[in-house]
């Protein structure tokens, strides 16, 4: 019986050539991951400490304002993982 004609296949080491005009993504500095999380994690502490002082603390003289803060830094670090790489 006769063998079919083996197909070549691409090889794996050739790497695409890079498009022009198109920049690759540089990776996030050090820094980037612990500042988004650190300020989700910040913004949802602001709110709990806010609820169970009764108003009380973080910063007495905000009042209600204190959610606002609070859902700021979280929304600042939320808004930072559209830039995570």
């Amino acid at each position: 019986m006769p063998e079919s004609k083996s197909r070549k296949k691409p090889s794996a080491a050739a790497a695409p050539a890079p498009v022009k005009g198109k920049a690759t993504p540089k990776p996030n500095p050090v820094w980037y991951k612990p500042v988004m999380f650190g300020l989700m994690l910040v913004g949802l502490i602001w709110i709990i400490v806010f609820y169970i002082s009764q108003a009380v603390y973080p910063i007495p003289a905000l009042g209600s304002g204190n959610i606002l803060v609070g859902f700021g830094l979280a929304i600042a670090g939320f808004l930072m993982t559209t830039r995570w790489r």
